[in-house]
C-alpha cells in the first residue's frame, strides 16, 4: 500500500482513480487490497470534508437511506408512523413529524434523533426522555379554537396526533425555560368540591401565563400594598361603565397583572391568584358575566394575592359557587366582603330590613360603588337569587369592557 493524504485536485483524482481500480477487483475480505480500499476511502472522505462540507441530512432522506439499507417497504414503516397513508404523506413531505413518530424511527430503524428532529423547535432531550404527560387528554379542540396552536390545520384526530408537539410548542412560547416540570409541581390550593379536569385546568393556567407574559407592568409590585382600605379605593372605579378596565390599569400600577380569560370546560373556575416571574397575577373567567361578581372575585383573589400567595404556595384557584370553611379562604371572603361593604356601615343599613331597590342604591351611593355589589350582597345573604334582579343588571357587561 501506498496511500498518502491528499493535498490537491490533482492528488484527489489520482486516488479516486486507485479506489476504481480496487474496487473493480472486487478484494477478497482480509487482503492487502481490501485494506488499501478502506484506507483510500477514509482518505478521500477527510479531503472532500475539507473542500465541501457535507450536506445536511433531511430527516426523509435518512428515513429512505435507512429503508433502502434495511430492504425495507412502506408497509414495514407502519410501526412508526401509525398507518400506510401516513407513511406516504410523510414520505412524501406532506405530514411532518410528530415527537411519537420521531421516537419510535429513533428506537426501531435507528436513525439519530438528531437528524430526525432538524429544522423543528424540539429539544433533543426531550425526544429521548418518556411523556410524564398524556397530552391526548388536554382540551385540544378548545385550546385550538382560542389560537392556542397557531397556524396549525387538522381535525380533531390530527390534534390528538400532534398533541404533545403543540402543548410543549406551547409552553415554550409562554416562556423559553421549559415550563413543564413547574406548572406539575407547583403545588395548588384549590377552592370547592367539584373535581375539576386537571388538563384542562392546566391548560387555563397557561393561557392565563401567556397573556401575562405579554403584559407590560408600569411598576414592580410591593409586598404589602394591598390593604382593605386599598381595595376600597379601588371599588370606587365599579361607578364607571368601564369600570373592570380601568381597574386593569390601576393594578398594573402597582404591578398586578389582571387576565380575563375564559374557563375551559369542566373547570368549574371563577378566578386565580398566581404569581408570574416575580409578580402577582389575578386571573378571572367571567363565568358569571356581571358586575357584582366581577367585583368580589376581583377582591377575593386580591386579598389572596396580600395574605396567602408565596413561593410555597404559588397558586390559588377558585369555584365560588362552592362553599369551602378552610381558614384561608374565610380569610379571603371576609377581606373581600370588608373591602365592598364595611360590616360596620351593612350593619345599620335600612336595605338589610327592607330589601328595597332604592335602599339599596342609597347605600351604593354613599358607599361610591355601583348597586350591583350591594344587590350581590344582599342576594348572597338571603340565598335569594331573584332579589334586587333590576340592579344586577344583564349578562355581558363585564365581558364588554375587555371585548379588545
Amino acid at each position: 500500500m501506498n496511500v498518502k493524504v491528499i493535498k490537491n485536485a490533482e492528488d484527489h483524482a489520482a486516488a479516486m482513480a486507485r479506489l476504481s481500480a480496487l474496487m473493480s477487483l472486487d478484494p477478497k475480505v482480509g487482503s492487502d487490497e481490501e485494506s488499501e480500499l478502506e484506507l483510500l476511502a477514509l482518505v478521500i472522505e477527510a479531503y472532500e470534508r475539507q473542500i465541501v462540507p457535507p450536506a445536511a441530512i433531511d430527516p426523509v432522506d435518512a428515513i429512505l437511506f435507512r429503508m433502502d439499507q434495511m430492504k425495507l417497504s412502506r408497509k414495514d414503516l407502519v410501526p412508526c408512523m401509525g398507518s400506510i397513508s401516513k407513511v406516504s404523506e410523510v414520505l412524501s413531505r406532506k405530514r411532518p413529524l410528530s415527537l411519537s413518530m420521531i421516537r419510535r424511527l429513533h428506537k426501531i430503524l435507528g436513525i439519530p434523533t438528531d437528524i430526525l428532529i432538524k429544522d423543528s423547535d424540539v429539544d433533543e432531550g426531550i425526544v429521548d426522555e418518556a411523556p410524564n404527560l398524556d397530552y391526548s387528554r388536554f382540551p385540544l379542540k378548545e385550546m385550538h379554537d382560542r389560537g392556542c396552536f397557531g397556524e396549525f390545520h387538522g381535525n380533531s384526530q390530527r390534534l390528538k396526533e400532534y398533541a404533545e408537539d403543540l402543548i410543549r410548542k406551547f409552553m415554550l412560547d409562554v416562556s423559553p425555560k421549559r415550563m413543564e416540570p413547574a406548572l406539575l409541581r407547583a403545588p395548588i390550593h384549590r377552592r370547592g368540591d367539584r373535581k375539576a379536569d386537571e388538563y384542562a385546568l392546566l391548560a387555563w393556567r397557561m393561557c392565563v401565563l401567556k397573556k401575562a407574559h405579554n403584559i407590560a407592568l408600569t411598576r414592580d409590585y410591593k409586598a404589602g400594598s394591598i390593604t382593605t382600605e386599598w381595595m376600597r379605593e379601588l371599588a370606587k372605579l365599579s361607578l364607571f361603565e368601564d369600570g373592570p378596565r380601568l381597574a386593569k390599569e390601576y393594578l398594573s400600577r402597582y404591578g398586578i397583572a389582571l387576565i380575563i380569560e375564559p374557563h375551559f370546560e369542566k373547570t368549574f373556575l371563577d378566578g386565580a391568584a398566581m404569581l408570574g416571574n416575580g409578580y402577582p397575577i389575578v386571573a378571572l373567567t367571567l363565568r358569571h358575566d356581571r358586575i357584582d361578581n366581577f367585583w368580589f372575585a376581583l377582591m377575593h383573589e386580591l386579598a389572596h394575592v396580600s395574605k396567602h400567595l408565596s413561593e410555597s404556595t404559588p397558586i390559588f384557584i377558585d369555584d365560588l359557587d362552592r362553599v369551602n370553611l378552610e381558614r384561608i379562604e374565610v380569610e379571603a371572603d371576609a377581606m373581600a366582603t370588608e373591602a365592598l361593604v364595611p360590616s360596620n356601615i351593612m350593619a345599620r343599613a335600612r336595605v338589610r330590613e327592607t330589601l328595597a331597590e332604592a335602599d339599596a342604591i342609597a347605600l351604593a351611593d354613599q358607599l361610591g360603588i355601583h348597586p350591583a355589589i350591594v344587590a350581590g350582597r344582599l342576594r348572597h345573604e338571603t340565598k335569594n337569587f331573584h332579589l334586587l334582579s333590576s340592579l344586577i343588571g344583564k349578562k355581558g357587561q363585564v365581558s364588554r369592557c375587555f371585548a379588545q
